[in-house]
């Protein structure tokens, strides 16, 4: 059985830096304080109008397969991993495929939130080792800033997150020292609405389900599907109780790339690097700590670049690599948690 290998692998940011001291015109908060709680110093926001989860993913995605060495038209799956979709439907994987142009291929869409890279990555693996398909491009891109508080009442959140976008090209190796080694997935929705974004959610009023939909008036239907109180509550903006994600992260965290280093008799010794979702630099030097990894072992670019969800994973792992700090043969480990709450791992031999 064939492994797969990263045959291309492409980054895009957008040019806007927004530095935490940009944040002052919006919100109550500081430099010091947003650095202290995260690690992060600036971020990048797409362009308002001219720029997209979709277009930022073309991006990235075309650095990829060109490094790979083939076209567009040599794709033959794509998965597209995004919590920040053009449209509520279709999803990116169709509008990239029609941007660039490629023929008419499968395009699946993955909403796992921070892991989501992670677990297209694990998707596209198996349809490579499978024999399925031969040239399968990963995407994951983000495009937060659309949908965030600007204002004292969002900060916690808002501070945190930035757009970008990452690809990879995935394809078959017969060679026993390159490729997947293992993924990892996992899910617990127990605490699912303590990081969440609730509306637009057809949740919204269990009070429907007590009455026929016949019998509603104009003004309920409008209640009924966004009301004032929803926005009053900002409901549509994303909710989260930090301290109780942080909790879950650090456990779950260390324990799923302890999990893929036991799966191949591997230990954090072998590690060349390790690339976490860049969540918050303080979870990822919590998990540096108890893993007893030294600094070249981990890579962190939260700082400049916040939190951008699933496409925080490729686009460290790209600038890992740009940098020089990945070479072939190396043994890297890809780890997330996130909304869900999901977490995942991957080992790969570059």
């Amino acid at each position: 059985m064939p492994r797969s290998k990263i045959a291309g692998i492409g980054m895009y940011v957008p040019k806007n830096v927004f530095t935490n001291n940009d944040l002052l015109k919006f919100m109550d908060t500081t430099d010091e304080w947003i650095q202290e709680r995260t690690g992060i110093k600036e971020r990048r926001y797409a362009d308002r109008t001219e720029e997209t989860t979709t277009t930022m993913g073309v991006e990235a995605a075309t650095i990829a397969i060109e490094r790979a060495g083939i076209t567009p038209q040599e794709i033959d799956f794509i998965v597209f991993a995004t919590i920040c979709p053009d449209y509520y439907f279709p999803g990116c994987g169709v509008l990239l495929q029609r941007a660039m142009k490629m023929k008419e291929i499968g395009a699946l869409d993955v909403r796992n939130q921070c892991s989501g890279f992670i677990y297209a990555l694990s998707v596209a693996d198996q349809f490579i080792k499978s024999g399925m398909y031969k040239n399968i491009l990963v995407v994951a891109s983000e495009k937060h800033s659309f949908g965030l508080d600007f204002s004292t009442r969002g900060r916690n959140i808002t501070v945190i997150f930035g757009d970008g976008a990452g690809a990879v090209v995935l394809q078959p190796t017969e060679d026993v020292n390159r490729g997947i080694l293992s993924t990892h997935l996992h899910s617990d929705g127990n605490n699912a609405e303590i990081l969440a974004m609730y509306n637009p959610g057809t949740h919204a009023n269990h009070w429907v389900k007590e009455k026929k939909l016949a019998d509603f008036d104009e003004a309920e239907m409008g209640e009924m599907f966004m009301s004032h109180s929803m926005i009053d509550n900002a409901q549509n903006f994303p909710n989260m109780d930090g301290p109780a994600v942080f909790k879950v992260a650090v456990e779950k965290f260390p324990a799923v790339i302890m999990e893929a280093l036991t799966a191949n008799n591997l230990q954090t010794t072998d590690l060349k690097l390790m690339i976490p979702h860049q969540a918050n630099l303080r979870i990822s030097q919590f998990v540096q700590r108890k893993l007893k990894l030294n600094d070249d072992q981990v890579y962190n670019n939260i700082q400049k670049f916040g939190n951008t969800t699933a496409a925080s994973i490729p686009i460290a792992l790209c600038e890992a690599w740009e940098q020089g700090k990945i070479k072939e043969g190396d043994l890297v480990c890809l780890a997330a948690f996130g909304s869900g709450f999901t977490w995942a791992s991957a080992l790969l031999k570059w």
